[in-house]
């Protein structure tokens, strides 16, 4: 069971080691010359979240920091120093390279908010005063409960949101794609030319990016070009490399459209995030033969269980893929997306690394319980899409 824990008042200790909780000072000091500001930020480390910042700074036409009373929004980019490392010790870098951190490392990374069970539920703060590394993709947030396995989170300093001649730099202003609003649900849009899976599962660590990966490794293997994406969660590069390496030969995630995470996105923006990726991997010169997102969390999520409620999500979803921990999250999981009108087409994740918990959900489902590692067989991958393949080549003829 998950046992969650509301974080207590620091000790004398930890506030010391905290630094002040007064908005820090500018950092740019009297005599300083403004460029001064642009070197420290390219000598800062930089995280994975904020990766397309630096090529949208080198064309800015100035660049400085915004302190004192500015209260920071979810996406804007920081300058911080970390003060106290704690659970994460490493900051994943924009080519996902594990900067180990030490005390008074000035770092850059993206303000927003977390929801991980087994990790931490924090959100943007009101203010900048001290705050917290919540995630080593780079978000800065302000813990509020964690779980009882997790250390304490690694304390930080903002010391200023960087800023352009336009005003705070955010991750969408950086980004390489924008979130189309409104997204058109017509019948020619990409998404609807392609055969799109989803992958979702009970809940984190229930095994949905390695199922994701497995699956596109078998659909290469079957000749196919698979695209993926990671549709919701908090920003990092693992799975984006883990991707890669299986055989997509296109990926993207949230952050390439501007988003931190998506916790507290409201409905309709998680609904044209996911359906703006969906178009632009299933377009383009490089079409794929199949598109496979991941929905992170499970399937109570907030985030999730809205997109699977939403209509024009399922207008472009064919097929469910789900990954559960044990047999009793299987069935579970599936009883509740059949109820939501999304029943999964195989079941696969967690469950599978267990012979007897496969038999368990085998005798308990109606639906196909896959081993994960059976997922990378050309001819096991390639059946679960055949037949929207040849949907799709006769409505294509």
């Amino acid at each position: 069971m998950t046992i969650l824990h509301r974080e207590t008042a620091p000790t004398t200790e930890r506030a010391r080691n905290a630094g002040p909780t007064a908005a820090p000072p500018p950092a740019t000091a009297p005599g300083r010359a403004p460029d001064d500001v642009r070197a420290r930020i390219e000598r800062a480390k930089h995280a994975f979240s904020t990766r397309a910042v630096g090529a949208h700074l080198r064309r800015a036409g100035s660049v400085g920091l915004l302190t004192g009373d500015h209260v920071p929004r979810a996406g804007e980019v920081v300058l911080a120093r970390v003060t106290k490392v704690g659970h994460h010790k490493r900051l994943e870098s924009p080519v996902s390279r594990r900067q180990i951190l030490f005390p008074g490392d000035e770092i850059v990374v993206a303000y927003g908010s977390r929801y991980a069970a087994d990790q931490f539920l924090a959100m943007v703060p009101g203010d900048l005063g001290p705050a917290h590394l919540a995630a080593a993709g780079g978000l800065a947030s302000r813990v509020l409960e964690q779980h009882s396995a997790v250390g304490s989170p690694t304390e930080i300093e903002p010391i200023g949101v960087i800023r352009d001649e336009h005003g705070p730099v955010t991750l969408a202003r950086a980004a390489s794609h924008q979130v189309q609003r409104p997204v058109s649900a017509l019948a020619d849009r990409p998404g609807r030319r392609v055969p799109v899976l989803a992958v979702l599962g009970t809940s984190m660590n229930s095994g949905k990016s390695t199922v994701l990966a497995h699956l596109a490794h078998g659909l290469a293997a079957a000749g196919l070009r698979v695209a993926a994406g990671k549709a919701t969660g908090t920003g990092a590069g693992n799975d984006v490399g883990l991707f890669l390496d299986a055989g997509a030969h296109r990926v993207l995630d949230f952050t390439d459209f501007g988003h931190p995470s998506t916790f507290q996105l409201d409905v309709e923006e998680v609904r044209d995030l996911f359906l703006s990726m969906a178009d632009e991997l299933a377009g383009g010169a490089a079409r794929p033969d199949v598109v496979l997102l991941e929905i992170a969390d499970g399937v109570y999520q907030g985030e999730t269980a809205r997109l699977l409620a939403d209509p024009e999500v399922g207008a472009v979803v064919d097929r469910v893929v789900f990954a559960a921990g044990d047999a009793l999250g299987a069935v579970g999981g599936v009883g509740a997306l059949t109820n939501l009108g999304r029943a999964p087409s195989v079941v696969s994740g967690v469950v599978t690394s267990s012979p007897l918990a496969t038999a368990e959900a085998r005798r308990a489902l109606d639906v196909p319980v896959v081993s994960t590692f059976d997922l990378t067989d050309a001819e096991v991958a390639r059946g679960l899409v055949e037949d929207l393949l040849e949907e799709r080549a006769g409505d294509a003829s």
